[in-house]
């Protein structure tokens, strides 16, 4: 009996112990609170685990180099050497890689009625068989104009959604006829010089 009081006393002393240090030790472990300012807690991945690399080429370098290829791009375009363009546009929800004279057919109606001229102002990405223009999302709308031209506005054959479950007298039959618009585009034209 006298060791079981002994032991319980010692239990309640280890707890007490435990309990006094327990909320110091927890505000230690927890070093992220609302004043401290620091959104993420840092672990492995809060950062990268590479250090931040530097380019190996001088700043001054990368300059002179990105004016030669501006230079290079500006020749070209004076001298109208380039051939055919591409273009990828972002219209009507995706993106399209066209060049002149190509036929689009887009899966929704358009405000535009036939034989109206509209311009894609979304353009992406211009390029030629010597250099491509790649906009950091969009290239600006004087730097490159693409036009096209609404030709038909129509709607595609009906397609037949069926759903059945066998031994439960279960159909379900649905046509779906989607608007469909036709775009063919006039043309892809650069500006005469790039900044």
């Amino acid at each position: 009996m006298a060791a079981r009081r002994g032991l319980s006393c010692l239990w309640r002393t280890s707890s007490l112990l435990l309990h006094r240090h327990a909320a110091p030790l927890h505000a230690a472990v927890r070093t992220q609170s609302s004043v401290s300012g620091d959104l993420l807690p840092r672990t492995s991945l809060s950062s990268p685990l590479w250090a931040a690399q530097t380019s190996p080429v001088p700043v001054e370098e990368e300059r002179r180099r990105h004016a030669a290829v501006v230079s290079a791009v500006n020749q070209r375009l004076s001298r109208q050497d380039f051939g055919r363009l591409f273009a990828v546009v972002h219209f009507a929800g995706r993106q399209w890689k066209v060049t002149d004279e190509d036929l689009i057919l887009i899966e929704n109606h358009i405000e535009a009625e036939c034989g109206d001229r509209i311009r894609m102002e979304k353009v992406l990405l211009v390029g030629a068989e010597d250099f491509t223009l790649v906009g950091r999302p969009l290239l600006g709308k004087e730097l490159v104009r693409v036009e096209a031209t609404v030709i038909e506005k129509t709607e595609s054959w009906p397609k037949v959604h069926m759903r059945f479950w066998r031994r439960h007298r279960f159909q379900r039959k649905r046509i779906i006829i989607q608007p469909q618009t036709v775009l063919r585009i006039n043309g892809i034209q650069l500006a005469p010089t790039l900044t």
